[in-house]
């Protein structure tokens, strides 16, 4: 019977495993947008990313300074 008690072992590593992994990773994403456009509400990893957006969907508008934003 030891592979039937090895077979028990691994099913049980492997929910363990398996029930980590699952989950939503809205949380994680919601910690990691932290720069928003003031004009269209896009949310934005950092200053750097807003500067490429404000250039690409709002090349009219100056983009806000990073203290300021």
């Amino acid at each position: 019977m030891t592979r039937g008690k090895q077979k028990i072992e691994a099913q049980r590593r492997n929910a363990e495993r398996n029930q980590k992994a699952k989950g939503s990773q809205l949380e994680a994403r919601v910690v990691g947008l932290k720069v928003g456009c003031p004009i269209c509400k896009v949310q934005l990893a950092n200053h750097n990313q807003l500067v490429d957006h404000y250039a690409s969907k709002h090349p009219k508008e100056k983009p806000p300074s990073e203290s300021g934003g």
